[in-house]
């Protein structure tokens, strides 16, 4: 079984799809899928398909869902399959689960590559550190679930790798940075800072970007301009981190064209204190 959440939501078994048309089975199977081989509480399951005020007859429509998800997993398996659908999608006490590897779910490779590339980045080994970023971030088909109905607790995990996406794309520039790379991220970053008018961090990487390719007066406007928005939008100034990397811009600092060190978590860390 291959299942996939870092986009629309896929599931197959012998090259046949499992995912249910209808929306609230689709639910339950997403749900299953982020935590392969751990037991999902049937409260937990009824909280996401129903919120807090589940119909009576919720706990009957919850097995009739997990009843439908296994005649498409065993018709999917074939007849001669080994232990059968009741023994993936297998009921315990309490709850369902799917007794598939971590590794059959595309977020988990997404977790371990993320957890690799940090090591490495930590260690000083820039090139495999991007690499392994990239990699992970290359698991993305589109929003995580987009075309799952999410109640609140996959509401949750959603928001949760959308966060981790951005903070991977982050490290991920941190890594180019490092390896020279500025010239070519100018145009990423400036997409990214656009979408994400208000972020700190990339705004920091863009002037970096910008400031190793000899642009000096477009990195003082990066911030001139971020500055305003923060006054303007939240009545903030910025970090005090940006700042310092402001004031090292405008003096020339040479630390500025070094690359990060080994220990440091990235460019913007420099002039944390």
């Amino acid at each position: 079984m291959r299942i996939q959440v870092l986009g629309p939501l896929s599931a197959e078994v012998n090259g046949g799809s499992i995912v249910p048309t209808a929306g609230k089975p689709r639910q339950v199977l997403s749900l299953l899928a982020l935590y392969p081989g751990r037991v999902m509480p049937v409260p937990t399951l009824m909280e996401e398909i129903w919120g807090t005020q589940p119909p009576q007859s919720a706990l009957t429509t919850l097995q009739t869902y997990i009843l439908q998800l296994r005649r498409r997993l065993g018709t999917a398996m074939g007849p001669d399959a080994p232990g059968g659908a009741k023994e993936v999608l297998a009921t315990r006490h309490g709850g369902y689960l799917l007794q598939i590897p971590e590794e059959s779910v595309d977020v988990h490779d997404y977790d371990r590559l993320v957890r690799e590339g940090q090591s490495a980045f930590e260690s000083g080994d820039s090139l495999v550190s991007a690499a392994r970023f990239k990699a992970a971030l290359d698991l993305w088909r589109g929003p995580a679930l987009v075309d799952v109905r999410v109640g609140p607790i996959l509401d949750i995990e959603v928001m949760r790798l959308e966060e981790s996406r951005l903070v991977t794309v982050e490290r991920r520039i941190d890594a180019d940075l490092r390896l020279g790379r500025h010239a070519e991220l100018i145009a990423e970053l400036t997409e990214l800072t656009a979408r994400h008018p208000q972020h700190e961090g990339l705004h920091s990487q863009v002037m970096v970007a910008l400031y190793r390719s000899g642009r000096q007066a477009s990195a003082l406007e990066v911030y001139r301009r971020l500055r305003m928005r923060l006054i303007e939008d939240l009545g903030v100034e910025p970090s005090p981190q940006l700042q310092r990397l402001h004031q090292a811009m405008l003096s020339v600092d040479p630390q500025l064209d070094v690359f990060a060190g080994p220990r440091h978590t990235s460019t913007f860390d420099l002039f944390a204190a």
